[in-house]
């Protein structure tokens, strides 16, 4: 019998392999009791309802991510897009990576459950894309990246990350899906640093016309 105090961990857990894989209406408080190896009464004096698990179990699904928003907040030299970029982008391809469940969650509760599925995202995801977006934004401003809609810029990044390992394997001669963290990491960064930095040329024209400007 598991200790009284992993309990709770362990109805998460379990939940948390069941209704990705199965998804919601596919799980059973009993499915999750007999895979936590507790009783389906024991389930209850966690959680009242069902859908409290379900809630629980995806909020444990972004725990990776919230330790690492600290590596986003661009340090006094150390704020150029290509720094920046690698982070955020090991940050998602980990998150993808070691947590996979987390993605499938996310579409459970948005496809399945509904409900409070934009309020949880908004509260575990909206920090972290709410940096990438300032961080772009930023740079904007500063002339390091192109004058694009940094929200559009956001969503793109992120999901290069979570769609497009998927997608690529409909695209014939695409091994973008096989490529392991490190390789991704590379390859995503040199796609968006050409996508969104500005070329030399363009800076140095840049410049070129601020000056005149202020002359």
């Amino acid at each position: 019998m598991p200790k009284k105090s992993d309990v709770p961990e362990r109805i998460i857990r379990a939940a948390v392999a069941l209704f990705s894989r199965q998804g919601y209406h596919g799980t059973s408080t009993r499915d999750i009791a007999r895979l936590a190896d507790v009783s389906e009464v024991t389930v209850y004096r966690y959680f009242e309802h069902k859908e409290d698990i379900f809630w629980s179990a995806l909020a444990s699904c972004f725990t990776t991510i919230k330790p690492r928003l600290s590596l986003l907040n661009p340090s006094p030299g150390l704020d150029s897009p290509e720094i920046i970029l690698p982070r955020v982008l090991s940050l998602l391809i980990d998150a993808a990576t070691f947590s996979p469940d987390m993605v499938r969650m996310i579409a459970v509760a948005f496809v399945e459950v509904r409900g409070r599925a934009e309020e949880a995202c908004r509260e575990h995801l909206g920090p972290l894309f709410t940096a990438i977006t300032r961080y772009l934004e930023t740079n904007i401003e500063r002339g390091k990246i192109r004058n694009l809609n940094p929200a559009i810029m956001t969503a793109g990044i992120a999901l290069t990350v979570f769609a497009q390992p998927e997608l690529s394997t409909f695209i014939e001669g695409c091994r973008l899906s096989k490529l392991d963290s490190r390789q991704a990491v590379e390859a995503y960064t040199a796609f968006w640093l050409g996508a969104l930095v500005p070329v030399a040329q363009e800076r140095s024209s840049s410049a070129t016309s601020e000056e005149a400007l202020s002359a």
